[in-house]
């Protein structure tokens, strides 16, 4: 690394990229770990509810249609916790570069929505090291409907159809979706997101991402 004091205080990085279902997330991450690897640093990357422990209950509750919003938010709060005390946190500890697709910030806005208090998300999550960088894409919802349609489909959960927005699923996915979008804006100065507009190509976003990152490393 560059001569830089991580937030955190572990030796290595965390870098976190941002954004809805259907923002390009997975594209960019697979770039930007590709690049770091080229740089000759180590890098590990984990997903959102990826716990070995806890993601088959997650999606188990799902399919059976069993999650309220307090138990889908201790499910995920659980995934998050196995994941930071047993991948994330002896990664940085051994000075890997580790990128996260999604972190708290993507509960406090899914879990606002759902109508949760943002002091009691927070309280779930305290024990979160900072990230020294953040990355958030930014795509309006009608973008976000188009890339659904056309890739995974719409997903009930994704779509918000759980507390009621709509009996239509597109107009439940378009009130969902953009609720989250107005939590994330509000988060952006307050956690110091680099925003990115993610309908550009994804080649002018992995440029700016690196721009940034370079920051951090010493190349």
């Amino acid at each position: 690394m560059a001569q830089y004091k991580s937030k955190h205080g572990y030796e290595g990085l965390l870098i976190v990229i941002e954004g809805t279902d259907g923002s390009g997330k997975s594209t960019q991450i697979s770039r930007l770990k590709r690049w770091i690897e080229d740089q000759s640093y180590g890098v590990m990357v984990s997903e959102w509810k990826t716990s070995m422990f806890i993601a088959d209950a997650i999606n188990d509750a799902k399919e059976r249609n069993l999650l309220n919003a307090t138990t889908f938010s201790l499910l995920y709060a659980a995934d998050f916790a196995d994941r930071l005390e047993n991948i994330i946190l002896p990664a940085l500890k051994a000075g890997f570069v580790v990128i996260l697709d999604r972190y708290v910030y993507t509960a406090y806005a899914r879990d606002k929505v759902r109508g949760h208090d943002i002091e009691w998300l927070k309280n779930l999550y305290d024990y979160a090291p900072e990230p020294d960088m953040v990355f958030y894409l930014d795509v309006p919802v009608e973008i976000l409907l188009k890339r659904i349609i056309g890739t995974t489909g719409l997903d009930y959960w994704e779509s918000g159809r759980d507390i009621g927005l709509s009996r239509d699923f597109y107009k439940s996915f378009q009130i969902y979706q953009g609720k989250c979008l107005e939590e994330y804006h509000k988060m952006i100065d307050e956690y110091g997101f680099i925003s990115l507009d993610g309908t550009l190509n994804e080649k002018d976003i992995h440029k700016k991402i690196v721009n940034e990152v370079k920051k951090l490393l010493d190349v």
